[in-house]
């Protein structure tokens, strides 16, 4: 990387992490959240589901531990939604537009964008393993080194997927709506809460739409990560939409080709 190049980088990434700091009610709603499922949530599904509900590839006995990698990928979605959401800010104060006009190629700029969220999002979602972990949910000690890069690469794509969203809102108060159409149909429909096998027997349907959400494959790469397992067809599948949405991103944040032309932004 040029000298010029890292110090940019160097840039949005001290601005994204100051940002973090200052908003301390974001780091808090981003840790309460999983946890309320993890603690009150998870104790009905046990005593409904039994402990009969971990499918035949896990050796976890209890609802919450198979639940936890599903909540870690929660916190991506949800983080990289609200990193996204400053680019709308950005936007309306004109701050953007003098990123944009730097003479850096935009990929440049939005990678790092992308990657200043992605490590703050990691830093919230190691703090919720570690009150997991005083909640029993105890994977392998290597196992907390082992999901690093699945939680990187998970929080590559879903934080370019908000980045993608960002580039079609043009106003603050419209990202709230559509955050909510995206998040929780994308949530629900996954292996987050139950297992692929259980969503087979009771809705084939619901079954084929979660095999098709690009966060299930988030959340299986996740959990295999976290316990030491390596599942292929969730990397590919993570890979591939991260790269997808990037590039998009990229295409949509160009003043001459995407939606800003269109709507002489």
């Amino acid at each position: 990387m040029r000298p010029g190049w890292f110090t940019a980088f160097r840039g949005i990434l001290w601005r994204e992490g100051l940002r973090f700091l200052r908003q301390k009610g974001r780091f808090l709603a981003a840790l309460v959240r999983p946890l309320v499922w993890l603690f009150i949530f998870a104790a009905g599904f046990r005593s409904v589901l039994g402990l009969s509900i971990i499918p035949p590839y896990q050796t976890y006995v209890l609802y919450d531990t198979y639940v936890a990698p599903g909540l870690c990928a929660m916190i991506l979605l949800f983080s990289g939604m609200q990193s996204s959401l400053s680019m709308v800010y950005d936007r309306e104060t004109g701050a953007m537009r003098s990123l944009l006009v730097s003479p850096y190629p935009r990929w440049f700029l939005l990678g790092s964008k992308l990657i200043a969220s992605v490590l703050v999002s990691c830093l919230q979602v190691y703090a919720f393993l570690f009150v997991a972990w005083l909640w029993r949910v105890e994977p392998p000690l290597w196992g907390y080194v082992a999901v690093a890069p699945a939680l990187i690469l998970s929080g590559l794509m879903l934080g370019a997927l908000g980045l993608l969203i960002s580039s079609t809102i043009r106003q603050l108060e419209n990202f709230a709506g559509v955050m909510n159409f995206v998040i929780f149909p994308m949530f629900f429909a996954s292996s987050a809460l139950y297992p692929l096998w259980r969503i087979r027997e009771s809705s084939p349907l619901l079954y084929q739409i979660c095999l098709w959400n690009p966060f299930t494959s988030a959340v299986e790469l996740i959990r295999f990560a976290l316990y030491l397992q390596f599942n292929l067809n969730a990397f590919l599948a993570v890979g591939g939409c991260a790269v997808a949405f990037f590039a998009l991103t990229v295409v949509m944040y160009d003043p001459s080709k995407g939606l800003w032309r269109k709507r002489g932004a």
